[in-house]
């Protein structure tokens, strides 16, 4: 297995993903979960961080733009049978759980589940593979290559009852947080009580950072305790792919519908269908929906759309050939700072 330096993976997008306001689920909760507070309904701010960055900071623009232009050019090269180095990229994976109650302090255990999780749904080993419809069977990535293990859990009890995540104050330990832990080397995830946005409202289940600021201070994912590994955790996000959506996130891949809300707009990967907006609770196959005059079956069971958990479980081969544009050759990230 090759392992990478990996931390700096995503930055500028802050894909504060995942804010969850739970309007069309209706599920009973399994045995051992609690429940997500009924009000929320899973949404993610990423790409409109990810554009404040980006408007705000013109050099962000252009490394997003050259990751874009590389990217491409990886994905030309294997159309040409020009494969960079093959073989299973490890990320190092540094936890860091900021806490006010007990209960809200993870327990390794549920960490150790979560890497679980990751390992399956990047391998293509999740037990739910088997649930995806015969029609998206050949864009199935199937074995992503990327592989996660955990290096460190960092803990620290906070008086705070919230994080904002435009202010990224759980990653400073001068602000109450906890400093990353090398950031060049280990994709870092907070873990904290409540994620609040901009106007102080609760509802985010998590984001992370897109490639484009790999190595800075603030990379790596936020992620709302409710929503970490299986055991306890909150439904209908109870099976870890909120982790899962998020690192989707820090390994380059948009959204289905593309950057915008609006959407119909590329996510950059031609063998997902166009959408036009993100898919909630738990739908049926087929799920018909209209881009451009043209109605589709979504492909609502990738994990980068907004259905529950269990509703969840592929990449498409071609988010695989992103991802691994991201941690090809060099490593993670690396040559992008």
């Amino acid at each position: 297995m090759k392992k990478f330096l990996f931390g700096a993976l995503v930055l500028g997008f802050m894909s504060a993903c995942n804010t969850d306001s739970l309007t069309n689920q209706n599920e009973a909760s399994m045995d051992q979960e609690a429940s997500a507070p009924s009000a929320f309904k899973k949404s993610c701010p990423s790409e409109e961080l990810r554009a404040k960055m980006l408007q705000k900071d013109p050099s962000l623009r252009l490394k997003a733009e050259e990751i874009e232009s590389r990217t491409q050019s990886f994905i030309n090269d294997l159309k040409v049978g020009k494969v960079l180095a093959d073989g299973t990229v490890e990320i190092p994976v540094v936890f860091n759980v900021i806490y006010n109650t007990s209960t809200q302090n993870v327990s390794d255990a549920r960490i150790a589940e979560q890497i679980a999780v990751l390992n399956a749904d990047y391998g293509g080993t999740n037990s739910d593979v088997t649930k995806i419809p015969s029609a998206f069977q050949p864009s199935a990535a199937g074995d992503v290559k990327i592989r996660f293990k955990l290096v460190a859990t960092n803990r620290k009890q906070s008086t705070k009852t919230g994080w904002r995540s435009d202010l990224e104050q759980m990653k400073k330990a001068s602000t109450g947080g906890i400093d990353a832990t090398d950031v060049t080397k280990n994709m870092n995830i907070w873990v904290v009580n409540s994620i609040l946005d901009e106007n102080n409202q609760p509802g985010t289940l998590g984001y992370a950072y897109y490639p484009e600021n790999a190595g800075q201070w603030y990379d790596g994912l936020v992620i709302g305790y409710q929503y970490i590994g299986k055991t306890g955790a909150s439904a209908p996000f109870n099976l870890g792919r909120t982790v899962t959506h998020e690192v989707g996130h820090y390994l380059n891949l948009p959204h289905l519908w593309g950057s915008s809300d609006a959407g119909c707009q590329t996510d950059y990967s031609n063998d997902t269908p166009t959408s036009p907006g993100p898919n909630y609770g738990n739908p049926t196959y087929p799920l018909n929906r209209v881009c451009g005059g043209v109605s589709r079956s979504q492909m609502f069971m990738n994990y980068m759309d907004y259905v529950d958990d269990k509703s969840m479980f592929m990449f498409s081969a071609n988010q695989k050939t992103r991802m691994q544009a991201v941690v090809a050759a060099s490593g993670p990230r690396a040559g992008l700072r």
